[in-house]
């Protein structure tokens, strides 16, 4: 409720609208970013003492997966109907849709060709780049576009739905596939589904990766109960949102291999799902196939990444010494990175049997985050769904929820770099928070507070 309440103040609401952010002073916005950091803290702890509750012993009492999804739809309802927070994507999808329906060619041009109110929203950086996504995403987005026609607030309902029906998803498929990998459905739900990053980024920010990781969780899910070929299915539509997540389609071929005991038949029957899949999918989509072309869009100069940090290191150093190479850094840096995440790949293939294939999607996806050219912080819940379905308490997994809790904190809520004046404001929310709980604990050790300690 914090967030959502910082979020009418200092969010990424539009320009107009009943999700509009006031234009306020910086003097009343920056109050706005204290109070979302106070929920901001407070989510990330709660989340982690349930995980506590989760990774209890065998025959102490665990939360069951209805009290945990109960718990989801709590934390969830208050962003549902809250302005956009911590990014503006929401708006991109929202004008490549409409351009899709306009005629446009959303491979080649980027928002500023189409204008209007949806086109205005989007944020500078992206208004002449075009969408890296696939056509069954662009499908989803030119239907909302087209259903509310300039609606901007109906628009960003309409795909905050499609990220929650992502999400509900994920949630529905998560525990079958966790128990056919031998992990206790809680314990994955808690890393994978109530985790703050999907709160806040899928449900709140409305991105797509909701919509890819619930589809690769449902696909993943399905080939383990036997069914390979819809599972290939749903994996390369998940692709076809974002295309990392074709890494899936390799754990797809090799549990098929072991339920039919043929390896070749196998691989052969995954690959045709996925072409025939693939070109259906981008003949009713009618965009063709401009986004094999387009996935550099997300790379930009200033990328979270520890790839474009060490090329932008590098060329401030060679500069300093009065030998600037232009690009070159940056593109021998991320070149290096392709090679580690393939290096990566290699070494989790290498050990497939003692892994899994479950938990390999997830280390590979893992490799790609971790050395790829662009990293946000949600990007890591493409590595954590099939994470916590395979090995939520393996070391992976205890590292992916510790990167989760400290990436919650460093996107504001507006999605834009801070400035000392809300940088500040976020540091004095969160401690406000950190001051609740220390003084409710020390009223629980003292016996202050009897009916909270029930």
């Amino acid at each position: 409720m914090c967030v959502a309440l910082g979020g009418l103040g200092a969010g990424a609401g539009p320009s107009g609208g009943p999700l509009a952010r006031p234009d306020l002073p910086v003097d009343l916005f920056n109050p706005g970013v204290a109070v979302a950091y106070f929920g901001l803290v407070l989510l990330v702890v709660a989340w982690w003492r349930l995980g506590k509750l989760v990774r209890q012993r065998a025959g102490q009492r665990q939360p069951r997966t209805d009290e945990l999804l109960s718990t989801l739809i709590m934390w969830a309802a208050p962003l549902l109907i809250a302005p956009p927070v911590f990014s503006r994507d929401v708006y991109s999808y929202l004008a490549q849709g409409a351009m899709v329906g306009a005629g446009l060619d959303v491979y080649h041009e980027g928002p500023a060709a189409l204008g209007g109110p949806f086109g205005l929203e989007v944020p500078a950086i992206w208004q002449h780049t075009p969408t890296p996504y696939g056509p069954a995403f662009l499908l989803l987005a030119t239907a909302a576009a087209t259903l509310v026609g300039g609606h901007m607030t109906l628009g960003v309902l309409l795909l905050r739905l499609v990220a929650v029906a992502g999400v509900t998803l994920l949630a529905l498929t998560l525990p079958p596939l966790a128990r056919r990998c031998g992990v206790p459905p809680a314990a994955a739900l808690w890393l994978a589904v109530l985790n703050p990053l999907v709160l806040l980024h899928l449900v709140g920010g409305a991105h797509n990766d909701a919509i890819m990781i619930g589809l690769l969780a449902a696909g993943l899910a399905l080939a383990t109960a036997g069914r390979p070929a819809l599972g290939a299915l749903l994996v390369t539509l998940s692709a076809l949102v974002k295309a990392p997540a074709a890494v899936a389609l390799a754990a797809v071929a090799l549990i098929w291999a072991r339920q039919a005991d043929a390896r070749w038949r196998a691989v052969v029957g995954t690959a045709l799902v996925a072409a025939g899949t693939t070109v259906a999918m981008t003949w009713v989509a009618g965009t063709g196939f401009g986004w094999v072309g387009a996935l550099r869009t997300p790379v930009t100069a200033d990328s979270w990444s520890v790839t474009s940090v060490l090329g932008r290191f590098t060329d401030s150093l060679l500069a300093a010494l009065d030998a600037s190479l232009g690009t070159a850094p940056m593109t021998a840096w991320r070149l290096a990175g392709m090679c580690a995440a393939v290096a990566a790949a290699l070494l989790v293939w290498g050990r497939r049997r003692t892994l899994g294939p479950v938990q390999g999607v997830g280390l590979v996806l893992g490799g790609v985050v971790a050395f790829g050219p662009v990293v946000r912080p949600w990007y890591l819940l493409w590595a954590v769904v099939p994470l916590a379905a395979a090995a939520p308490h393996g070391r992976a997994g205890r590292f992916a929820a510790a990167a989760c809790a400290v990436l919650t904190l460093v996107v504001l809520p507006d999605g834009f770099a801070p400035n000392a004046g809300t940088l500040g404001f976020a540091v004095l929310g969160g401690c406000l928070a950190v001051a609740l709980l220390v003084t409710t604990a020390f009223a629980l050790d003292d016996g202050l507070a009897p009916g909270l300690a029930r």
